[in-house]
């Protein structure tokens, strides 16, 4: 995610833009008491809590979820949509009844075929309970069908839902999916998606992975998109609209699918649409630089509604109209840091958001701007003066949910990483990065695990007061080799 204006990084956008671009109580068990019953396999009835402080509601005890089949009908006028979500999953315990993350009304579930009984456990849990009980290891298929207006709802603080008469895309960050589909909403539990959405035939639909087919009947079309590899909840979008289509393949050979929407005025979009083409070559620069890129097919969405953010939905990014070159880099660069290598918990947000900023900064040392070591330098200097500023006070391996996209997390998150390049050199660090997305492509990770593997790369056994100092210490690092900063003074 990258909001519209972030105050220490909007220096960096502007040397990006080069020449040439124009019903039941919510309480429940611990998260704790909550994961030791998914393992143990002890508790008939799956938690209704996930094993994630920030949002305890989040993911659901004693379930693994393989695949997503989500069919969803909207209709623009009333705002109103429709759905049939099919999941395959795993029980991870035995299973006398277990619980899906849903705001909107269910209003049928059947459970391998087999109608269940259901019940809505406050605002954001559906509890099944199956006809008969689900052994451990057992793989079963749960079909829901659901309906409302997703624009009505609220959770966490959040009224997530983005839409006009005209034109809908579901995108935002932490939560997304329990607008539209049920599902265990946590990163932490992945799985492919094909997704189906029926809109008015004049309407474009656009979603992540590949376009499998559309099918026109009467005056509604249903578009399908599938993505095959594993994707976290939030991460799965769809959009609809009108929409200009750029699709060909980067100079690298990947397929890409951009879309922009015909809300925008002219010029505006003929602006648009030539900064979103540079989503190929960017693609391309970050694969040079990290790795194979991880999945099938690339691109990215501008929408027409009014949105202050920009996403890194799987395979396709999306943005509001005011898209520059550096929000580009940043959103592909999560498709690595976020996307196919996803947080464990979402206290490990810096692994996804300081890592993009990161390749922000690199992205501009190749283009005009300035190197890396002097990033750093430039960024230590404006904010070392002020050493009791929350820049500085926050935990950014820790940040507490109210300040998961803290300007911190981004930007003295990216100085983490420019440090650490410092102080272990650009080559191991260079490696560093290409070893952390191979070895851990389609999976979840931890800050720790990254430290583990910073010192194994480097072959530096002792990197934990670096790690501390940068992100942990609640102070301004001091200008020393060891904190990876050199020939630095502060003012």
């Amino acid at each position: 995610m990258r909001r519209l204006v972030a105050p220490l990084g909007l220096l960096l956008a502007l040397l990006l833009c080069l020449p040439g671009v124009p019903g039941l109580s919510v309480a429940g068990p611990s998260p704790a008491a909550a994961s030791e019953a998914g393992e143990a396999g002890d508790v008939g009835d799956g938690s209704a809590q996930g094993t994630d402080p920030y949002w305890p509601l989040d993911g659901n005890g004693g379930t693994d979820a393989q695949h997503y089949d989500v069919r969803v009908r909207y209709d623009f006028a009333s705002g109103k949509l429709w759905g049939r979500t099919a999941i395959a999953m795993t029980a991870t315990a035995d299973l006398r009844s277990f619980s899906l993350d849903l705001l909107l009304p269910a209003t049928a579930v059947r459970v391998d075929g087999r109608k269940a009984r259901f019940r809505r456990a406050g605002k954001h849990e559906l509890r099944v309970v199956p006809k008969a009980p689900i052994a451990a290891g057992t793989s079963f298929r749960v079909v829901v069908r659901y309906a409302g207006k997703p624009g009505s709802y609220r959770y966490a603080g959040e009224r997530n839902w983005l839409a006009s008469g005209t034109e809908v895309v579901a995108m935002n960050q932490p939560h997304m999916a329990p607008w539209w589909f049920p599902s265990n909403d946590h990163p932490s539990d992945k799985a492919t998606f094909d997704v189906r959405v029926t809109v008015p035939r004049g309407k474009q639909v656009v979603g992540n992975g590949v376009r499998v087919g559309r099918k026109v009947r009467g005056g509604l079309a249903t578009t399908h998109w599938r993505m095959s590899d594993p994707m976290a909840t939030y991460l799965a979008f769809f959009a609809a609209g009108r929409y200009a289509i750029d699709r060909g393949t980067t100079a690298a050979g990947i397929p890409y699918y951009n879309a922009v929407s015909r809300g925008l005025e002219p010029r505006l979009r003929s602006y648009v649409r030539n900064v979103l083409n540079r989503t190929g070559a960017i693609t391309d620069w970050l694969q040079a630089t990290l790795g194979s890129y991880p999945f099938a097919t690339t691109g990215g969405l501008v929408t027409g509604l009014d949105v202050g953010f920009a996403l890194e939905n799987q395979t396709r990014p999306t943005y509001g109209a005011w898209i520059y070159p550096g929000v580009i880099v940043h959103e592909l660069a999560h498709q690595w840091f976020g996307d196919s290598v996803a947080v464990q918990r979402w206290r490990d947000i810096w692994l996804n958001e300081g890592f993009a900023t990161y390749l922000e900064a690199a992205y501009a040392a190749e283009h005009g701007g300035p190197a890396v070591p002097v990033y750093l330098e430039r960024m230590y200097d404006k904010t070392c003066a002020d050493p009791t500023s929350a820049f500085w006070r926050l935990n950014i391996a820790d940040p507490g949910a109210a300040r998961v996209f803290d300007e911190a997390v981004y930007d003295r998150g990216a100085m983490t990483l420019a440090a650490l390049r410092n102080r272990i050199g650009a080559g191991p660090f260079a490696a560093l990065l290409r070893r952390w997305v191979a070895e851990h492509h389609d999976g979840n990770v931890t800050v720790e695990q990254f430290q583990a593997l910073a010192e194994t790369v480097s072959g530096d056994s002792d990197l934990d007061g670096f790690f501390d100092t940068w992100l942990r210490s609640g102070t301004v690092p001091a200008p020393t080799p060891a904190n990876g900063l050199r020939d630095v003074t502060c003012g």
